[in-house]
């Protein structure tokens, strides 16, 4: 009996092929600690995007950078200029840079910085927690504010204290997991619309991490823990297109109001300028920005914010075996706009809305 169990287990574990340790997340903090600089903007970005969505603060947000993260350099360099451009329209944009490290893949292919760090397929997931932590840590050391998407849920333990703001993607907003997730996070958390379009999928995942919950967890230890969660107030709406439909345009928008109303949630919504809403075409994202800015300037109310994708160079590349071939700044997962077309976008809607920022800062010292 008991070798007839013993087989059984042995052929319960038979794919796992290997398991490896890597350091704790309290390890990992305790060799790239933050300093009470980092943790400043840190914080500040936190309360910053929650008084955004409260309508204390009138400005719009602002999330931008690259697809996804495989080269700390270029990400660097692309954080220092947009420190510089985020003070330039600090009165009227709150810019936010997009640091994702882990990429969701429809199939198959790289998973992102923190999976394959050295885009060969070796996984050194343990590099690339360090490496991604390395990065953060500078770029917060810049005053610059934090986005990342919670994917892996074993990932957030070891750099969610970094983050200021957070998205939940399209193709986990149905997970019961992440929503579980966000009811405990610190930031604010985006809620993308289903890939098929479905804006009720993100507004269930609203509902649901604005509770709290209590589930099975990583503590900073690294070990198995029961989590309870006081439920996360800073849930909001991401619109980002799908079932090969955009759903920037105000008849969008205004469905997304009254289906956010009917379950009592605040009419918070962010525009995706990419992905569907782009049909992942980067050069309509500027169209996208000037739709939307167009709406707040009609009267719009509902939306606080924009996502963009963006890197040094336009397009996306492959991973080439000769990575000195390989374009400096240049997309390895969707295509993105150029710095130069970021810099134009950015200020035509500074312009733009920077005298509706003023009026509302008047109707609020009223």
């Amino acid at each position: 009996m008991k070798r007839d169990l013993t087989a059984t287990l042995t052929h319960a574990t038979s794919r796992l092929a290997q398991a490896e340790s890597i350091p704790s997340p309290a390890e990992l903090h305790a060799s790239l600690p933050g300093t009470p600089a980092t943790f400043d903007t840190i914080l500040t970005g936190r309360r910053t995007l929650a008084d955004i969505l409260d309508r204390r603060d009138p400005r719009w947000m602002v999330v931008v950078g690259p697809c996804s993260i495989h080269d700390p350099v270029a990400a660097l360099d692309y954080a220092a200029r947009l420190r510089a451009l985020a003070d330039e329209l600090s009165d009227t944009l709150y810019v936010v840079m997009r640091t994702y490290f882990e990429k969701p893949r429809t199939t198959v292919g790289w998973k992102g910085l923190i999976n394959d760090p050295y885009l060969d397929g070796s996984c050194r997931i343990a590099e690339g927690m360090y490496l991604a932590r390395e990065l953060m840590l500078k770029v917060n050391a810049l005053g610059l504010p934090l986005a990342a998407e919670a994917l892996d849920l074993f990932s957030t333990p070891y750099l969610g204290d970094l983050v200021s703001w957070t998205a939940i993607g399209a193709r986990t907003t149905e997970s019961q997991p992440h929503r579980e997730m966000s009811s405990g996070l610190p930031t604010p958390v985006g809620f993308k619309n289903g890939t098929d379009g479905n804006v009720e999928t993100a507004i269930h995942a609203m509902s649901a991490a604005a509770r709290s919950h209590t589930f099975l967890g990583v503590d900073e230890q690294g070990r198995t823990a029961v989590l309870r969660t006081p439920g996360n107030r800073h849930g909001h709406l991401i619109l980002r297109g799908g079932g090969g439909r955009p759903n920037y345009d105000s008849v969008s928008v205004m469905q997304a109001e009254a289906v956010l109303a009917k379950h009592h949630l605040p009419a918070n919504i962010v525009i995706d300028c990419a992905h569907g809403n782009s049909n992942k075409q980067p050069q309509r994202q500027p169209l996208v920005m000037a739709d939307v800015v167009n709406q707040i300037e009609q009267g719009n109310r509902s939306i606080v914010g924009v996502m963009v994708e963006s890197f040094l160079e336009a397009g996306s590349q492959p991973v080439l075996p000769e990575r000195h071939r390989m374009r400096y700044g240049c997309s390895i997962t969707d295509a993105c706009i150029d710095w130069t077309t970021t810099e134009t976008m950015l200020r035509q809607a500074h312009q733009r809305l920077r005298p509706i920022v003023a009026e509302r800062l008047l109707e609020s010292a009223a």
